[in-house]
């Protein structure tokens, strides 16, 4: 049986003809005899009778109409919840991301959210009155997984922090929803004293010579590197494996080793020992998207999460 099934029977009770149920809820009679009869055959029993010029309900079609209005008034307080829940701006929001994102964006996150300003109402009760501006609730998570795996984080947090290589699978789009945040090249990172720290920019055949530290195989800085040795014709020589930018930073530091860093994300990780330069020739540009679900994207708190991870990414990418 469906909802607007009870609905109808609800209202016959209430209004004792079908006529009166169709010009009430704006349909046809025939539509309210239809649904009326198909109640009654799921029921399996008499739902309305003859009495007079009237259809009235049976003993079994006022228990199945009282039963009705209990679903539809529960139905009623869960789309009022629901729609109270979406324009709750001050709701909890959950936000996974992966290390580098976590470490450049989250406190930025923090401190625009407690700067948003108070809205204030004056209600007549003297000073001190008036209400603040609803701010979301963020709990923090890091996820630092390989590509393909980002989507199914949003079955876990209403915001995922994803990122993915140019030339990678676009993310299904189907099953989640992207707000692009940034378009960011990773850049050859080295000591300040190393051999290639004077030069603007780098090629292939620069660096491929030169020991590396990178990421393990499915994240962006390994991806890189294969291109790198595709143009030189060379393999390249990786000493360690570590996704950890701030020890990536720090083994750089010693002239050692070369590596890959993400412009703008990285700089929590950097020291005065190290810098970085663009890599000429190769694409090395990652894109920095949220993904969310289109549920979770209807709610306001969510909606005002996202929107200032937009304004920090864009103040960090500037700067």
């Amino acid at each position: 049986m469906e909802l607007h099934q009870l609905h109808m029977l609800r209202e016959l009770g209430e209004l004792g003809s079908i006529k009166a149920v169709a010009d009430t809820l704006s349909v046809t009679p025939s539509a309210v005899s239809q649904h009326i009869s198909a109640l009654q055959r799921q029921v399996g029993a008499p739902l309305t009778r003859k009495d007079g010029r009237n259809l009235v309900l049976t003993e079994a079609g006022q228990v199945l109409a009282a039963a009705g209005a209990q679903v539809i008034d529960a139905m009623a307080a869960a789309q009022a919840a629901i729609g109270a829940y979406q324009h709750d701006a001050g709701g909890t929001v959950t936000l996974s991301g992966f290390h580098s994102a976590g470490q450049a964006l989250f406190a930025p996150l923090v401190r625009r959210l407690a700067a948003v300003s108070p809205v204030s109402a004056d209600d007549g009760e003297g000073p001190g009155s008036g209400a603040s501006a609803a701010v979301p609730r963020v709990k923090f998570s890091d996820e630092d997984v390989a590509q393909h795996d980002f989507p199914a984080l949003t079955a876990r947090y209403d915001l995922v922090l994803a990122h993915r290589m140019d030339h990678s699978p676009a993310w299904p789009e189907e099953r989640v929803r992207v707000i692009p945040l940034a378009h960011e090249p990773l850049d050859v990172a080295m000591a300040v004293d190393h051999p290639l720290a004077g030069r603007h920019s780098l090629t292939a055949s620069d660096v491929v010579g030169f020991p590396w530290v990178s990421s393990r195989s499915g994240y962006s800085p390994a991806d890189v590197l294969v291109a790198v040795g595709a143009m030189a014709s060379r393999p390249v020589d990786v000493v360690h494996r570590i996704n950890d930018y701030s020890t990536v930073a720090a083994l750089v530091s010693t002239g050692e080793v070369i590596g890959l860093l993400p412009r703008y994300t990285s700089s929590p990780a950097l020291n005065d020992g190290v810098v970085l330069r663009p890599l000429a020739g190769i694409n090395t540009e990652r894109r920095i998207d949220l993904l969310v679900r289109p549920e979770n994207l209807k709610r306001a708190s969510v909606q005002l999460v996202a929107q200032a991870l937009q304004e920090v990414m864009a103040e960090l990418a500037a700067s």
